[in-house]
């Protein structure tokens, strides 16, 4: 019985890092990264593509696209993806995979390091080949974060911790699978037969547009409403994050409204990182529930916001088609 076939996709980040005296930069190629973990040959035929070597805080919209254009390409040849990646913006990444490429039946995996692979006590070999591993299994499939033993859906994670090696939690969703040691154990099993089925049959819903103009604004204590004024001229959306459950301070009334009745697009989240979003429970909220332009996160992460605002922007600006994407769920991105 042949091997599976699965590509690792390089882009940078800590994992590729060294140090040259200045600070830790991206040196290492894929392929080099590979050589460090000989033993992902048992588990795969392994091929690398180097898209790019940057550092994640460099990662921008047209770069996602990149890296789902180095999947596409070669979408036919592979039975899995590993994206190697940098840890600081691997949540919005895998979010905007999981729009880019949706329902994939071969698996794209997403994984990074705290410590550089070079580091005698990184935590890079174990990921690369636990993402490896769950890239290669036939259960696997749509994007998904491998990071320190754990496999979260690509719209619910987010970096909690900036060193230790459990990095990655998933917001508001259970853990898709556990690995342990070289076992995958899966939430709820999918019957291996039926996955291998699928990924033969069925094929992804694919998207190449994003509208970049999104911006994200975190309410503090006296917010100036002239804020939405000075965003108008490059930005099409803004993502708020409220206080609490939904609570929105009584002297930005005119400025949301005026925003939204320009023609632009405003979604409401909660800057409380668990539980998510009720718009109707108080009344410094309620005025703001049922208004047609303004779109509810509900329990989404910020960075799944991010993503899916640029990728509905980038399909449509007319309302009604708009709502109908924003409120669609992808990859596990918000309850049904």
């Amino acid at each position: 019985m042949s091997k599976p076939h699965v590509l690792i996709v390089a882009t940078g980040g800590t994992i590729a890092s060294a140090e040259e005296g200045s600070g830790l930069t991206p040196q290492l190629t894929g392929d080099e990264l590979a050589g460090y973990v000989p033993e992902i040959a048992q588990l795969a035929d392994v091929d690398v593509v180097q898209v790019m070597n940057i550092d994640s805080t460099n990662m921008r919209p047209a770069d996602w696209q990149a890296i789902g254009d180095a999947i596409l390409a070669s979408y036919e040849d592979y039975d899995g993806f590993v994206v190697l990646h940098g840890t600081d913006t691997m949540a919005y990444t895998a979010a905007a995979l999981s729009y880019l490429i949706q329902d994939s039946p071969r698996p794209i995996v997403l994984t990074g390091s705290q410590q550089p692979m070079a580091n005698p006590f990184t935590d890079a070999r174990l990921n690369l080949f636990q993402s490896v591993l769950y890239a290669a299994d036939p259960a696997s499939r749509d994007v998904s974060v491998v990071f320190g033993g754990k496999v979260v859906a690509g719209t619910r994670a987010r970096k909690q911790r900036t060193m230790s090696f459990d990095a990655f939690t998933s917001v508001n969703y259970p853990d898709l699978a556990l690995i342990r040691n070289n076992r995958i154990v899966r939430a709820v099993e999918t019957p291996v037969a039926q996955a291998a089925s699928c990924t033969i049959a069925a094929e992804p819903r694919v998207y190449h547009d994003l509208n970049e103009r999104v911006f994200v604004l975190k309410l503090t204590p006296e917010v100036n409403p002239h804020v939405f004024e000075l965003l108008r001229e490059d930005y099409d959306a803004i993502i708020l994050e409220t206080f609490g459950i939904g609570g929105i301070p009584d002297s930005l009334h005119d400025a949301i409204f005026g925003w939204v009745d320009s023609g632009r697009t405003l979604v409401v989240t909660t800057q409380v990182p668990e539980e998510g979003l009720d718009l109707g429970v108080y009344e410094v909220g309620r005025a703001y529930a049922e208004h047609p332009g303004i779109l509810k996160g509900d329990d989404m992460t910020c960075e799944a916001l991010v993503a899916k605002t640029m990728w509905a922007l980038g399909q449509t600006r007319e309302p009604v088609e708009l709502r109908e994407l924003f409120y669609r769920p992808v990859n596990h991105d918000r309850l049904a």
